[in-house]
């Protein structure tokens, strides 16, 4: 009996000297992976003495340092593709960056991506990832209004929630997210609504999807007008964009296809309407076989052939424009440039929108 027991004795204590003399690490050993993709941003920027204003400082690597809590919740690979304020982020810059999160995903150790970004444009890179990659892990999309130089700076909470997002069951199947402030956005749906507060991002009439909170992670409803349109070539056709409004004589419309533009996105008025100066240099457009998408300058709504008059919607469309749904103006460039590698026929075109 007494050898027994200074058997089990030895073995408590050779098994808490293993554990003692473990590295740091090893507890970490069966955490999931998460691989975040720095951008850059306001989330990687400091106070430059000189010029006395935030310019990019800070690595992927010092932004992960800034949360030493995150080791308990993931094992985080960073990979720093760029460090550039989201005003200089472009199609091309996209298209590396969609490769570097399908090659993240494809490892079946990696439970999600995070990618850290400006915020001004941040908005269009998660609805581009949400579209062209197919994967159901989750990608989330973060940034920051405060720079790192500031008392209260925002990334580190936003970062922190992100992994636990990427390592929430609930999380796969909802493709690209934005995440800022505790508040889990869909790609499709969110856009910035503030120049500088950190409860910038909203979904207007449809909502959060859910909410980080501080014990879970908790989903209250899916994104359900997602679809998948691969990246088939590296460079994207030229879409432009075109403002309507008061007075608007149609010129930047034929300058654009001037321009070589294969489509143009015509941020219209209302449920998609314009005066007869811009229907008449639509039309021209059309004509020439440059595709036209009508989306509207209102934030909540969709755009519909409603208004018979000379540059109304329901002109619009009898005359060949694609209707932009409820996709804001920058959103619906980002589909119309995706489906026009294949097709820039209008009525395949429309039911790219419609769904």
């Amino acid at each position: 009996m007494k050898r027994s027991i200074q058997k089990l004795l030895v073995c408590v204590i050779a098994t808490l000297t293993f554990v003692a003399l473990s590295p740091p690490g090893a507890v970490a050993a069966d955490l999931p992976v998460v691989k975040m993709i720095a951008t850059g941003g306001t989330i990687a920027m400091k106070i430059d003495p000189v010029k006395n204003a935030p310019v990019p400082a800070i690595s992927g690597e010092d932004l992960v340092a800034t949360v030493p809590e995150i080791a308990k919740v993931a094992k985080i690979e960073v990979l720093n593709l760029a460090n550039v304020p989201s005003d200089y982020m472009d199609p091309a810059l996209w298209v590396k960056l969609q490769k570097a999160v399908v090659e993240a995903l494809a490892r079946p150790e990696v439970a999600g991506v995070v990618v850290s970004h400006g915020t001004d444009t941040l908005e269009e890179t998660a609805y581009f990832l949400d579209l062209t990659v197919s994967s159901d892990k989750p990608i989330v999309l973060i940034g920051a209004q405060r720079n790192a130089s500031e008392k209260d700076f925002d990334g580190p909470r936003n970062l922190l929630n992100a992994a636990r997002i990427c390592v929430s069951s609930d999380a796969r199947g909802k493709g690209a997210m934005v995440v800022l402030n505790n508040q889990i956005n869909a790609a499709r749906e969110v856009t910035k609504t503030h120049t500088s507060d950190v409860e910038t991002f909203k979904s207007g009439d449809f909502g959060f999807l859910g909410n980080a909170d501080n014990d879970r992670v908790i989903f209250y409803r899916a994104p359900l007008r997602r679809q998948h349109v691969p990246l088939v070539q590296e460079k994207l056709p030229y879409v432009e964009i075109v403002s309507m409004y008061g007075g608007a004589d149609g010129a930047m419309v034929r300058a654009a296809v001037a321009a070589g533009a294969k489509a143009i996105v015509v941020q219209g008025l209302g449920w998609g309407n314009m005066n007869i100066p811009m229907f008449e240099a639509v039309q021209e457009a059309i004509a020439k076989k440059v595709a036209v998408i009508v989306s509207t300058r209102v934030p909540n709504g969709r755009v519909l052939p409603v208004y018979g008059f000379k540059g109304g919607g329901k002109t619009l469309k009898e005359a060949g424009a694609v209707m932009a749904d409820n996709l804001p103006p920058q959103k619906a460039r980002i589909l119309a440039m995706l489906a026009l590698q294949k097709t820039s026929d209008p009525v395949e075109l429309q039911k790219l929108f419609d769904r």
